[in-house]
C-alpha cells in the first residue's frame, strides 16, 4: 500500500490584499510533513482554523 501523501502550501499575507498569495505548493510524505511541523512548532507556530 502506498504511503499517503501530505500537501503543504506556502502563502505571503500582504497588506492591501484580502486572500493571501499562493507562493508555493508541494506534496511530501507522511514522515516530512511531521518534521517539518516539528521544526515549525520549535520557532513558535501552533495550530489555528483556516483563515479564508
Amino acid at each position: 500500500m502506498a504511503e499517503p501523501k501530505t500537501e503543504v502550501t506556502t502563502c505571503e499575507l500582504l497588506p492591501d490584499q484580502e486572500i493571501p498569495l499562493l507562493k508555493s505548493r508541494r506534496e511530501r510524505s507522511r514522515a516530512e510533513a511531521l518534521k517539518l511541523w516539528a521544526e515549525k512548532r520549535k520557532t513558535g507556530w501552533s495550530p489555528c482554523s483556516p483563515q479564508w
